[in-house]
């Protein structure tokens, strides 16, 4: 009988079915939507327990389908989506980058090395390597390929039997290719390192020029629709360009235009000093759009929000597009070049909709709304907008919206996802303990008015991130909310903290001031959390945990370092410990001794500077081939813990990365903080 009774206090009650991380974390992950050039398809990238597909569907029916036939969790992304201009293939990068070593990902440890490859897949043929590299572009006719290969253009006839060579020999690293609309030229940019061009090379003649160089860095080159003028934007040379911490003024950037016969160019936009003045990139597949009518479509800050403003190619005034307090985030055309689609938090902060509003200026009308999460839209034609979308119970799936703005799924969930299982996060808002307003999403368990609770609280990573009232769009928070709603339906009470330095909230609160290495101001909202979650009636205030990768890991590992007496205990993946490591890794220019005020207060933002106060015991989870975070973050950590006598666990995976490439890592990494937490939360 008391057997029983421990067992039934130990599952959710109130007729919530208990499910498994296995479980939880089993539906595919899909990203990187995109539609064909002629708008009558979609492709996109599904990863379902580390086994990586490229899925298509095509009007009128959309029946999907796999062009890949890869079988294993082995690691391998497949990203970066072509498709071929005729609609027959599409090209798609598998692998991921390059350390600065020159070693690519190889988490399964294969003794036989991975490369980062190019590869063609025919809709209903079969799939065949093009050549080593990334970044592939197409040319309009449909016959040659293009991508990067060691900073160098190479290329290949998409024949059978053709072989890749290289395209371009010139200094720098190539970067953003694309094919003028003609195909007679391909455009690219130029990395010099404290400079860049836009480069273009001439097909036919096998020339090389650079238009309108500068000292300055120019990127997001973009074809006229006639094939004879680019647009791009100019970024001032600074040398101070990569510092860490709030950056809310700069000499502003602007946009200009070349012709590609003389090379000569000019400037057609400039933006305003102060606010704004520091460019901020939207997603989509260029930061310039060229709509219909020679109207340019950018993002800009200029009132402190990042919104979408148009502007004539021959210059002018620029107009304001989505005025409002809200932030855009994903951008495309229509197919008729008239209107931009875009996602927002308009109206609804935690959350995004999809929105249209001409390119010449008017209304942005809605497209979706409600409980719902829309982002990544690929208008179509007909009317029809492919979309990514989620909810609270609902990971993420690419759907169809039609004309009435009515949704068709496509594809399904596995049989024992637990969707009916899963809480609906609420949205909560709290003081940060310098009065900052914060906001966060609160997991209840099934039995939350049944006394009081252990609770964990949730750090996200980035900083520049924003998590949502619902499954989020990028593969770590998709996993991270998985893990939440388990936490959830094992009986705690879960925050998930918005902090300063993050997006969705404006300009001012993404660079707040004294952030990160400039003085750890995040710290306050980490408090802020603490006595949130310490005087709630459903949580028992002596067993408070945190846990959060990457920057998350670092406002965990602060939390314990410096409140140990509120925060019984932490799971760190892969933080940051001393923030002179890891703005040497970001910037390999970065010498401490040479900047020693700058240093000493990148210490004392750090957890290594509070570790003598640090008595709480953490698990320290990361993989050894980080290419975010430095391995050393954690060596170090864990020599000062020692001799600090405050217990840790660990759990390394040998060349894994940042972001986890295998499925089975990730349940390792969840499983055993769920253990740990359970150890020191639940009695």
């Amino acid at each position: 009988m008391r057997f029983a009774l421990a067992l039934l206090a130990a599952l959710p009650l109130f007729g919530a079915a208990p499910f498994t991380l296995e479980q939880v974390l089993g539906s595919p992950f899909v990203e990187n939507l995109v539609a064909s050039p002629k708008a009558d398809a979609i492709a996109w990238a599904s990863n379902t327990k580390g086994i990586r597909s490229i899925m298509v569907a095509r009007a009128p029916g959309f029946e999907t389908t796999a062009v890949t036939k890869f079988t294993e969790d082995d690691g391998q992304e497949l990203s970066e989506i072509t498709w071929l201009p005729n609609g027959s293939a599409v090209i798609f990068t598998r692998g991921g980058e390059a350390n600065g070593k020159g070693e690519v990902p190889n988490p399964r440890s294969n003794p036989a090395g991975v490369r980062q490859e190019v590869w063609l897949a025919p809709i209903g043929g079969t799939p065949r390597k093009l050549g080593n590299g990334n970044s592939p572009a197409v040319s309009p006719d449909s016959a040659t390929a293009v991508w990067i290969s060691g900073g160098q253009v190479w290329s290949s006839l998409l024949t059978a039997d053709s072989k890749a060579a290289q395209l371009i020999h010139a200094r720098g690293t190539a970067e953003s290719l694309a094919f003028s609309p003609n195909g007679a030229h391909l455009a690219f940019r130029s990395n010099r390192g404290d400079h860049a061009f836009i480069g273009v090379y001439t097909l036919r003649d096998k020339t090389l020029s650079f238009v309108d160089p500068s000292v300055d860095r120019d990127e997001a080159p973009v074809w006229s629709p006639s094939g004879d003028r680019i647009a791009f934007l100019r970024i001032p040379a600074s040398r101070t360009a990569g510092a860490w911490g709030p950056k809310r003024t700069a000499e502003p950037w602007s946009i200009r235009i070349a012709d590609v016969k003389t090379g000569k160019g000019k400037e057609i936009f400039h933006a305003d000093p102060g606010m704004g003045s520091v460019f901020h990139a939207m997603t989509a597949e260029n930061q310039l759009l060229w709509g219909a009518d020679n109207h340019l479509v950018f993002p800009w800050e200029r009132d402190g929000w990042q919104h979408l403003y148009s502007i004539s190619t021959e210059g002018g005034k620029p107009t304001a597009l989505t005025p409002g307090e809200f932030e855009i985030e994903h951008v495309a055309l229509a197919p008729d070049r008239e209107a931009a689609i875009y996602s927002s938090n308009s109206g609804d902060p935690d959350r995004r909709h999809l929105w249209r509003v001409p390119v010449a200026g008017g209304a942005p009308q809605p497209i979706t709304s409600g409980k719902g999460i829309e982002w990544a839209p690929a208008p179509l034609t007909g009317g029809l907008i492919a979309t990514l979308r989620s909810d609270a119970q609902g990971p993420a799936r690419p759907a169809i919206i039609d004309a009435a703005g009515k949704f068709r799924d496509l594809g399904t969930l596995p049989a024992d996802f637990p969707a009916a299982s899963l809480v609906a996060p609420q949205q909560v808002i709290f003081p940060a303990a310098d009065g900052m307003q914060i906001h966060g999403q609160l997991f209840l368990p099934p039995n939350a008015a049944a006394g009081r609770h252990p609770a964990v609280i949730f750090f996200h990573g980035g900083s520049r991130r924003q998590m949502l009232l619902g499954w989020h769009y990028m593969f770590y928070y998709h996993q991270a909310y998985g893990f939440n709603q388990y936490l959830a339906s094992q009986g705690y009470v879960v925050l998930s903290v918005n902090y300063r330095s993050g997006v969705g909230y404006g300009e001012q609160f993404r660079e707040a001031q004294h952030y990160g290495a400039t003085g750890g101001s995040e710290y306050n909202d980490v408090m802020g959390a603490g006595l949130f979650m310490r005087n709630r009636p459903d949580v028992d205030g002596a067993r408070i945990g945190l846990w959060g990768g990457s920057y998350g890991g670092y406002l965990t590992a602060l939390g314990l370092a410096r409140a140990s007496d509120m925060f019984a205990v932490g799971v760190d993946l892969h933080g940051v410990h001393e923030w002179n490591l890891e703005i040497s890794n970001l910037a390999q220019i970065w010498k401490p001794e040479d900047r020693l005020e700058i240093a000493r207060v990148a210490h004392e933002s750090s957890p290594m500077a509070s570790i003598q106060t640090w008595k709480s015991p953490v698990l320290l989870i990361q993989g050894d081939d980080d290419r975010n975070v430095p391995f050393s973050e954690t060596v170090q950590l864990a020599e000062a813990l020692r001799k600090q006598g405050v217990y840790f666990e660990q759990l390394i995976f040998p060349d894994e990365i940042h972001d986890f490439l295998l499925h089975r890592n990730w349940l390792k990494a969840y499983t055993a903080a769920d253990e740990f937490l359970g150890r020191y939360l639940k009695r």
